[in-house]
């Protein structure tokens, strides 16, 4: 049975200009639901955008999945009077229903994990022809008469003694095609609840909201993190091997500084069978050649959303998060920082990376911050 996921994402935003694309812990905002949603048991993820850098992004940064698809929606569509309904009727008409499962994905909902729309897939194989997630609260809620909804005032329950209530946290809806089709609506006839924690109620619609939600989405990558053996290191390029700065001629890109003594700092890490990897923004000619000299096989250029890029590492070659290092610099790098097993800061790097970096070394980028890197991963390693 075919499942299809769907991102609906408009170019405007009156509330935070560019919300969908503006970086959250260092990644688009619609890159978190849309990671998850590649990892998931979908077999298809279509983002339905009228933005063109974001259909840009998509074809230019997933190529390593089969899975993504991106489709330009019509104006009527993404107009701000037109309902997530009507974009939603708008595809699967162009596409005649071809499939079993829907399931309608918020880009605002970056709390969302894979198992949580995999416990949605799962809960319309029986007798549910929709799901939905939720969060359990357990605030006491009034009518604005001053009348109480779900509790007695003059008997009020211990928190541990009361059931709250469940509220939709518009993150996951699923349903199936025969639903959809009647009711021509993300909900059907009867309807399963997936519940999701408390925090993933939060929605952006401010930037006090998204101050709260990015740091919320930190803690919660710092908290799964595990200290273990580090069998593998993850290295950016600019303002990490090099000092961050590049000479240009009128022909482009014309010389990067190196430091040897990260080379062979590299070298001598290997010899203690610590796998090297190099992931990068920039898709640069000199560092391919760079990397190819230090005999660094695998190399990712041109890689904007390093954090799917590296889980995808991980399902492939069936290796846990926890077993890396990651160097680091910059914003693109946050969420790869605030997720490995150790992540490690030049002594340069931004203040924000720097924060929250498990090691800020005392070298600067391009003079010696790898080599004292390699130091310390062998120093730490002697404990295995």
């Amino acid at each position: 049975m075919k499942s299809i996921g769907f991102i609906p994402l408009r170019k405007g935003s009156k509330g935070i200009p560019n919300k969908n694309k503006r970086k959250m812990v260092g990644r688009p905002l619609f890159t978190w639901v849309l990671g998850e949603a590649i990892f998931s048991n979908l077999d298809e993820i279509i983002v339905y955008t009228d933005d063109q850098d974001i259909i840009s992004f998509i074809d230019k940064e997933y190529k390593w999945t089969t899975k993504v698809k991106a489709v330009l929606r019509s104006a009527e569509s993404a107009s701000d009077t037109a309902s997530t309904e009507f974009a939603m009727l708008e595809y699967c008409e162009s596409i005649n229903y071809n499939f079993e499962t829907f399931c309608l994905l918020q880009a605002t909902s970056p709390f969302t994990k894979r198992e949580n729309i995999n416990d949605c897939l799962s809960a319309i194989q029986g007798q549910y022809d929709s799901a939905l997630t939720v969060v359990n609260t357990h605030r006491f809620l009034w009518n604005e008469n001053g009348t109480p909804i779900n509790y007695n005032p003059h008997e009020r329950p211990r928190r541990q003694d009361f059931d709250g209530l469940l509220i939709e946290n518009g993150a996951v809806y699923t349903t199936t095609k025969v639903a959809l089709q009647k009711y021509k609506n993300r909900i059907g006839k009867k309807t399963a609840v997936v519940k999701m924690p408390e925090d993933s109620l939060l929605e952006i619609d401010t930037e006090m909201d998204w101050i709260a939600v990015e740091q919320l989405l930190i803690e919660r990558q710092k908290r799964a993190k595990t200290s273990a053996k580090i069998t593998h290191v993850v290295l950016d390029v600019d303002g990490v091997f090099t000092d961050g700065t590049i000479t240009y001629t009128k022909d482009g890109e014309h010389t990067k500084q190196f430091d040897m003594r990260d080379g062979m700092g590299l070298e001598i890490l290997r010899q203690f069978d610590v796998n090297v990897m190099v992931m990068t923004s920039e898709n640069s000619e000199l560092v391919a050649k760079r990397m190819q000299k230090l005999k660094i096989e695998n190399v990712y250029l041109g890689v904007k959303d390093k954090y799917s890029l590296l889980q995808n590492i991980l399902k492939d070659n069936k290796l846990s998060i926890n077993n890396f290092a990651y160097l680091g610099d910059d914003v693109n790098d946050l969420t790869n920082i605030c997720s490995v097993g150790w992540s490690i800061a030049p002594n340069n790097a931004t203040d924000v990376v720097k924060q929250h970096a498990d090691i800020v070394l005392s070298k600067p980028s391009g003079a010696g911050a790898i080599r004292e890197a390699c130091q310390f991963i062998m120093n730490y390693n002697k404990r295995f």
